[in-house]
Order: C-alpha cells, then sequence, then structure tokens
C-alpha cells in the first residue's frame, strides 16, 4: 500500500483491530495499519508490512499447524481403536469437502480438483473468520482476493483448451461472429467479478464494524455487536466461501464439458 494509505492509518488507533474509544475522541479504525517505516521496493513498487500481510501471516500458519496435526494424527491412527475426536473433526472435514465437490463436479472430476478446491474453501473460510479474533480479515483486501480469482481463471481457461481445443476459441464467436467482443468481454471479466464479490461482501462487514465500534459508547459495544459478528463474519464468510467455491467448479466444469466428464 502506498504512503497516503499509511498516512492515514497512523491516525488512527495504533491498538486492536475494531476498539473504540471514549466519546469524545472516538474515531473509526478499519484496521488499515503500517507496522514500519520500512519499504520494500518490488518490481519499482514500493511495498509496506500492514496488517493484512499479518492477518495473511497468522491464518497460514494456523492452517499449517492444523494440518501437521491432522497429519501426524492420521499417521498415528489405530484402525483397532476409536478414532479421537481431533481425528473424527478431521474426518468430517475430509467427507464434507469431498461431497461437496463430487455433488457439483461429478465423482470423476473430484478426484482431479477435490484438493484444489479443498484448499480454496479451507483457507477462505478461515481468512473470513478472522475477524472473530480481532483481525483484519485478509480476504478484506483487493490484493488477496484477485490472485485467488486469477489461479481460478488459468484454471479454467487450461482445462477449457485442454479438452475443447479449438473450440474453446470457436465459442468465442458463437452463436454469431458479433458476439465475439462480448464472449470475449466475459472470459476476461470472469476474475474480475468473482474476486469483487468476495472482497466487497468482506470489506463491507469490516466496515460496519469499524463504525459501530467507533463511534458508540463502549458500554454499548460491549453487548449486541457479537450478533453483528455472528452474521457478517460467521454467516456471510461461511456464504461468501461456498459461493467463491462454488463458481470455481462451476467455471472449471463448463470448461471441460460434459462429454469430457
Amino acid at each position: 500500500m502506498g504512503s497516503g494509505v499509511l498516512g492515514m492509518s497512523r491516525g488512527l488507533m495504533a491498538g486492536g483491530a475494531l476498539l473504540a474509544k471514549g466519546s469524545e475522541d472516538a474515531q473509526v479504525d478499519f484496521f488499515i495499519h503500517g507496522y514500519t517505516d520500512t519499504k520494500f521496493t518490488v518490481f519499482g513498487q514500493d511495498i509496506y508490512l500492514t496488517t493484512t500481510h499479518i492477518s495473511m501471516i497468522i491464518v497460514i500458519a494456523v492452517i499449517l499447524i492444523f494440518a501437521l496435526c491432522a497429519n501426524r494424527a492420521i499417521k498415528k491412527a489405530d484402525p483397532a481403536k476409536v478414532p479421537g475426536a481431533f481425528l473424527n473433526v478431521v474426518e468430517l472435514i475430509v467427507e464434507m469437502l469431498d461431497g461437496m465437490v463430487a455433488s457439483s463436479m461429478g465423482a470423476k472430476k473430484a478426484l482431479k480438483f477435490r484438493n484444489y478446491v479443498s484448499a480454496l474453501f479451507i483457507f477462505i473460510l478461515v481468512c473470513n473468520l478472522s475477524g472473530l479474533l480481532g483481525l483484519r480479515p485478509p480476504t478484506a483486501d483487493y490484493g488477496v482476493t484477485f490472485p485467488l480469482a486469477i489461479i481460478t481463471w488459468v484454471m479454467i481457461q487450461y482445462n477449457g483448451f485442454k479438452y475443447q481445443k479449438f473450440g474453446k476459441i470457436k465459442g468465442l464467436f458463437e452463436p454469431v461472429f458479433l458476439f465475439f467482443p462480448m464472449n470475449l468481454i466475459s472470459e476476461f471479466s470472469t476474475p474480475i467479478s468473482m474476486s469483487l464479490r468476495l472482497f466487497g461482501n468482506i470489506l463491507s462487514g469490516t466496515v460496519m464494524m469499524g463504525l459501530i465500534y467507533g463511534l458508540l459508547p463502549r458500554i454499548i459495544t460491549l453487548v449486541w455487536p457479537g450478533l453483528l459478528h455472528a452474521y457478517l463474519d460467521v454467516f456471510s464468510g461461511a456464504i461468501q466461501t461456498y459461493v467463491f467455491c462454488m463458481l470455481t467448479m462451476c467455471f472449471v466444469s463448463d470448461a471441460i464439458g460434459e462429454e469430457n466428464a
């Protein structure tokens, strides 16, 4: 982020993510902070360490620790004994994600894409739920959602050319040649629409909670915002995760075609 964002963030609070101040000096904090004045120059662009990077590191660390613990529990599992609570949770997650992919893409396609879709689902869900821990959700930053959509878009195009071959290009001119500009725009608008949908919904929740915690007296914010967290962080976060993954599966399945299933 540029120096303008850092200048704004220095005027905000240096404390928690959504922390309300007193009534006289209340400020709205959307948790956009720079943690160091040191900048890194990459391809001519200045990059600063912000709350998005910190939140991303924490989210990735949590997922990696859970994955390592799950791998250890699976290797040490005794088939003759009843699985423990943790192993049951792991099996439940795997079965749920496998079932979701199989029901949307079919059993044959699910074997190829369940790992990617499952990893995508877990990552986005943990990012969305990180707001419950006082972090700024990484998915509230367009620099996170857009690369995720680009990865999906590349997978869509790759499978389209792999299975449809010349038919992929031919489809851009259907039903008539005049539809080529619209079909081409439709192809390139896919990652933009997917990323903006996820980014906009998560950012709006972050902004709403920032306004509530920043403008209302502390005594009020200690009670009723819990219901808003349940909706904006848990319900909305889970829905947006499901929508992003469902669109991924639908677009990839459409690119492969039913005849190649």
